[in-house]
């Protein structure tokens, strides 16, 4: 323990659980978490950036002002959202602010009895609960409700369009998902204003820390807000053929009591009236802030409406409404390497996870083009992934396409910004914006409020989500192979990237992939691209066609393919044109004096591109080594294996051949040692007159799924409405990984090793399928 920690000692001898939790990492606790506060300061500013000193340096600790652990790294978090027995969420709507007696009273006299409700219940009871009331926020159903969201957000913006000057809040983004809330449960429309204090109390009460003389009013509030919750229900009992969500839970109620239980119906109306349109008004609230903050990216929206999607998913990930939930350990735990007792209360900050560099490319950059933002944990992951995500983001694309259309010239007005105290929940209570009435374009074309653009309910399409982009040089690198050098075709700098980095070029019909092979941070893209005329044709498209100046899209940066920095020793191994990703990473090793050699092999000299940059940047130290077939011959792979230092890691990327080898070769050594990436895939297109349909069951999610022999698995997943990112849907990338419970799988992706394989715990949804039809079971 350093001597700063000293003043923490006796604290820790005091009861701060750290006994149990000091482990090989160190003692989980620093004078930053001593001060960490949710309720003030740089957290309720921006939870990510007042967090970066933890995902740094200490991804779990011990907050002795909260009482709880916070974990602040995105793979921990979605590890803890994974294991919901372990991770139990029954302290989800537990008062973070122990109530006083008095307002303890107050709630007693309103007979408030809040229970178990979605969001804290434990299995089995929520799978159970969750399966019977899950049909009415399927995609299907949620089509039904887009032309009421769109009429009302019309409404709203008539209202106030030739004001020149709204409090957009007040205006709209409250109002209108209260009523869209109200209309899917089925609840009537009468009591705008008293539910907009019933749910802030709500929230108040619940994430909030309200003083002693605020609790009592808060608990009157509350209490209201019950007996209210529970006078509507009588009344939708009544109605025994009503529509909506509510109704429908009340039917489930009279139908399997045991299951959709009495109490639990009060406590569901009352929580998810917050539920179903606080959130979504506090991320519309974030989205227009922070578009409007980045005015570049507002303008492109304007300008190409197909970008809306994706942007209101990259909102969800830099400014979420959502910044941290709650989990409770049912047993000893480990999380992040710090080991917690039985009993610890974890605070597991989505707000900082997603900004977690180790997940996202350019972590703390808003990039409406980041074709991963749909990766996001805004609405959780797994068993209690929010069922309602769907219905905020179709509000916030319906707000959004309204607004960039009719008021593309819209900005923010000068104003303070302020937040309501809350571990949980993040907006800012008033959004002033402005614009000058007289350029409104529907003055000029009156048809303009009639030119909607629908965006089907669901993830974004990855296929939309480009940037344009110009060829500021072309130049040849080696034999057969060209050097690229792309801008932004608006002149502004490209998102910096990692090395292992790489790119999609999209140019006509012809989609490829690429590594960066430049230096990050000057603002342009560096790409090599071989010439394979024996290929699919991609590579010969874009010799034959990129020209100088010439304009075309493109998707990414996104690195599947990082660098274990903090490693003893490295050893890169490149063949033919993968070394691309590779003098990526020697130019990063030698940036931050990291250990490293590099093996570069090539049929002959002519043809090893980037070969005298690897020989001029990196060989004066001896660490290059270049195995050229018509001089030395091929490579030992054997020998460098051998020699790899306890701890090291070699990193490799080439042909399939190679990369066997190298997976022989490398076969007994620690898992984690051999890392590769393939940059050529196989024909991984279905033909349905060779595939097995199968089933898939989804453990978390308690669907039953059938996979047809024309779809892949992928699909069909998305067709239920369950999230998967994904991106190159050719195997390569990983990032559509699924984990697998039981059943045997073809496996058909090259990112798995073969004891992975062997192992079957996972499979990449874009490609592989279960063997012969088998039933598969998987942890989604």
């Amino acid at each position: 323990m350093s001597p700063s920690d000293a003043s923490l000692r006796a604290q820790r001898e005091q009861g701060c659980p750290f006994s149990s939790a000091v482990n090989a990492k160190g003692c989980p606790a620093s004078e930053m978490a001593a001060q960490f506060d949710p309720f003030e300061g740089p957290y309720l500013v921006d939870p990510a950036e007042a967090l970066r000193w933890s995902r740094d340096q200490l991804p779990v600790f011990y907050s002795p002002k909260l009482g709880y652990w916070v974990v602040s790294r995105y793979d921990d978090i979605k590890a803890v959202f994974r294991d919901p027995i372990l991770f139990s969420p029954k302290n989800v709507l537990e008062k973070i602010t122990p109530p006083t007696k008095e307002a303890v009273e107050v709630l007693r006299g309103y007979d408030y009895a809040m229970d178990r409700t979605m969001v804290n219940e434990d299995e089995p009871a929520h799978m159970a609960r969750r399966r019977a009331l899950i049909d009415h926020f399927l995609p299907e159903r949620l089509e039904r409700q887009q032309e009421m969201v769109r009429q009302l957000t019309r409404e709203r913006i008539d209202a106030f369009i030739d004001s020149g000057r709204v409090e957009l809040i007040d205006a709209m983004l409250y109002e209108v998902p209260l009523l869209v809330a109200l209309h899917f449960l089925g609840v009537p429309e009468d009591e705008i204003a008293t539910l907009r204090t019933f749910s802030l109390a709500h929230s108040v009460n619940t994430w909030g820390k309200p003083t002693p003389e605020q609790q009592v009013q808060v608990a009157h509030d509350v209490g209201r807000f019950w007996q209210y919750a529970g006078e509507v229900i009588e009344k939708m009992r009544a109605e025994t053929a009503g529509d909506g969500w509510m109704h429908y839970t009340i039917r489930k109620n009279a139908e399997m009591p045991e299951i959709v239980t009495d109490s639990y119906v009060h406590s569901m109306m009352m929580a998810i009236i917050v539920a179903a349109h606080e959130t979504t008004s506090l991320a519309s609230a974030n989205m227009f802030k922070t578009l409007l903050s980045h005015r570049s990216a507002w303008e492109d929206i304007c300008a190409d409406p197909s970008l809306i999607p994706n942007a209101v998913e990259e909102c969800l990930r830099y400014a979420g409404s959502i910044v941290a939930w709650r989990r409770q350990t049912t047993g000893p735990a480990t999380v992040g390497g710090v080991d917690l007792p039985e009993g610890a209360k974890l605070l597991i900050v989505q707000a900082s996870g997603n900004q977690d560099e180790r997940h996202f490319e350019n972590a703390d950059r808003f990039d409406i083009y980041r074709d991963n933002a749909v990766d996001h944990l805004t609405f959780g992951y797994g068993a209690h992934q929010c069922m309602g995500k769907n219905i905020g983001r179709m509000e916030m694309r319906i707000f959004l396409e309204e607004m960039t259309r009719r008021l593309p010239h819209l900005r923010l007005a000068e104003q303070e910004f302020s937040y309501m105290p809350s571990t949980s929940f993040r907006g800012p209570d008033r959004l002033w914006v402005e614009w000058d009435p007289a350029l409104n374009p529907e003055r000029d074309d009156h048809a303009l409020a009639e030119k909607v653009r629908h965006f089907p309910v669901g993830a974004p399409a990855a296929k939309e989500i480009a940037r344009s982009v110009r060829v500021s040089a072309l130049r040849q690198e080696a034999e057969g192979v060209i050097g690229v050098t792309l801008e932004d075709a608006r002149g502004r700098p490209l998102p910096d990237w990692s090395a292992g980095a790489h790119i999609e070029l999209c140019l006509g019909d012809v989609e490829r992939k690429y590594s960066l092979c430049g230096r990050p941070g000057n603002g342009r893209y560096e790409i090599a691209i071989l010439r394979e005329d024996a290929g699919r044709g991609g590579s010969r498209h874009f010799h034959e066609h990129l020209r100088e100046g010439g304009e075309l899209r493109l998707r990414g940066p996104s690195n599947f393919f990082r660098l274990d920095e903090a490693a003893p020793h490295h050893v890169l191994i490149a063949g033919g044109i993968g070394i691309t990703p590779i003098i990526a990473m020697a130019d990063r090793l030698k940036a931050i004096g990291a250990d490293y050699e590099v093996h570069y092999c090539g049929r002959s000299r002519r043809a090893m591109a980037l070969r005298e940059r690897l020989q001029a940047d990196h060989g004066s130290s001896g660490c290059v080594h270049l195995h050229i077939g018509n001089e030395t011959g091929r490579a030992d792979f054997a020998q460098i294996v051998a020699e790899l230092p306890e701890d090291g890691r070699i990193y490799a990327c080439g042909p399939d051949r190679m990369i066997s080898d190298l997976e022989a070769q490398t076969a007994d050594l620690p898992d984690g040692s051999f890392h590769f990436e393939h940059f050529t895939a196989q024909n991984v297109a279905l033909d349905p007159d060779k595939e097995w349909a199968f089933e898939v069951e989804l453990v978390d999610s308690g669907l039953n799924l059938s996979v047809a022999a024309d779809e892949t698995l992928l699909d069909a997943l998305r067709n239920a409405g369950v999230d998967v990112p994904s991106d190159c849907c050719e195997g390569l990338c990983g990032s559509c990984e699924v984990t697998v419970l039981q059943g045997g799988v073809d496996h058909r992706d090259k990112v798995l090793t073969r004891s992975e394989r062997t192992e079957n715990r996972r499979m990449m949804s874009c490609c592989s399928r279960a063997k012969n039809g088998q039933r598969i079971k998987l942890a989604l």
